[in-house]
């Protein structure tokens, strides 16, 4: 009930059923997994089919290829499932075993909500999986995700990659995602204005030095958070 009014219409639009859950997306996929058994469903969620990882890990394909087969030294990636670090992390694999890649990985950044963020209390407390966030908050709504379950995944591509995860605020996202519009002409949501703000932070911070080459990546448009803007 709490998704973006424009991401309910959205799904009307294209001819679904749309059935508001009360709570957040974990809440929804709990009754996806009891219902799809007996309704004879497919269960679409997060992890829990190949085909979204396959799909996400062409994003690291596609950037290789057009920075002339070389990796950039940083991915920033807003994480709530955290498929695309996942399937990235992966498409490092398959691209070091086809031999058309042959200088160090990126290291991978996970950039999450302040108001939501087990991913990256998992990292600092050096754990191999996230506890379950509770009372999850933030207007980010692909952020809001308590309980990743490829958690283990995201926190190995992590550590492999000698990366680093951050928590934002929404503020941070928001004011972000205006400067992407404003500064670049990107339609951007909070979620890609996240990794704006975990950029300017590891920056300042001298973890990424000005030198380096970045990638941040823009989950959404800003049109489905028209209230923000």
């Amino acid at each position: 009930e709490n998704t973006p009014d424009p991401i309910k219409a959205e799904c009307v639009a294209y001819g679904a059923n749309l059935t508001e859950v009360r709570g957040i997306i974990s809440d929804a996929g709990q009754i996806i997994a009891d219902w799809s058994n007996d309704a004879g469903w497919f269960n679409a969620s997060t992890m829990k089919e190949p085909y979204r990882v396959e799909g996400k890990k062409t994003m690291a394909y596609e950037i290789v290829e057009q920075l002339g087969w070389q990796w950039p030294d940083w991915m920033i990636y807003p994480t709530g499932g955290g498929t695309g670090i996942i399937g990235m992390w992966k498409a490092c694999d398959e691209l070091e075993t086809l031999g058309w890649v042959d200088r160090p990985r990126p290291r991978m950044v996970t950039v999450q909500a302040a108001g939501c963020a087990p991913i990256v209390r998992a990292y600092a407390a050096g754990t191999d999986r996230a506890a379950p966030w509770k009372n999850a908050r933030t207007v980010a709504d692909g952020l809001r995700v308590p309980s990743a379950v490829g958690d283990f995944l995201i926190l190995r591509a992590l550590r492999e990659s000698g990366g680093t995860a951050l928590a934002v605020s929404d503020d941070e996202m928001i004011s972000g995602m205006k400067e992407l519009g404003r500064s670049e002409g990107i339609s951007a949501a909070p979620e890609g204005g996240a990794t704006l703000a975990a950029l300017r932070r590891l920056v300042g911070q001298g973890t990424i030095k000005k030198s380096e080459s970045v990638v941040l990546f823009n989950t959404g448009g800003a049109l489905k958070y028209m209230d923000l803007i």
